[in-house]
């Protein structure tokens, strides 16, 4: 049975479906941030010099598989959460002395937004 186009045009438009979820000004920042600041170590899929960060929320720090980490990790028992995170950013050594990480993000915006963008690598 063929349909005519004045058929095609009564029909009412298709209704639209979200491709992914809303992404906030801050994870964009935090993505811009990550790009220029972390790449050279950190992917979010892969081992590079530092582990992956997919799916680091929740995650015990020093616990992917696969990557070699300082001994201080190996033994921390922290579990990554925003606010750990953020630690983590402000001053690496002082939430994990001993660790191997040498960097640190001094600007509390700056850290938020990583934060953000970081939290939504699931």
């Amino acid at each position: 049975m063929a349909t005519s186009l004045a058929t095609w045009a009564q029909l009412p438009p298709p209704a639209t479906q979200p491709i992914a979820a809303a992404i906030s000004a801050e994870q964009i920042k935090g993505q811009t941030l990550y790009d220029s600041r972390c790449f050279a170590c950190h992917s979010e899929n892969a081992n590079r010099a530092g582990p992956m960060h997919r799916g680091i929320l929740g995650r015990k720090a020093g616990g992917v598989a696969g990557f070699m980490y300082s001994q201080a990790l190996q033994k921390s028992t922290l579990v990554w959460t925003q606010d750990t995170l953020n630690a983590w950013l402000k001053s690496p050594e002082s939430l994990i002395p001993g660790q191997a990480m040498n960097v640190s993000v001094a600007d509390a915006q700056d850290r938020a937004a990583l934060v953000a963008y970081l939290m939504s690598l699931k």
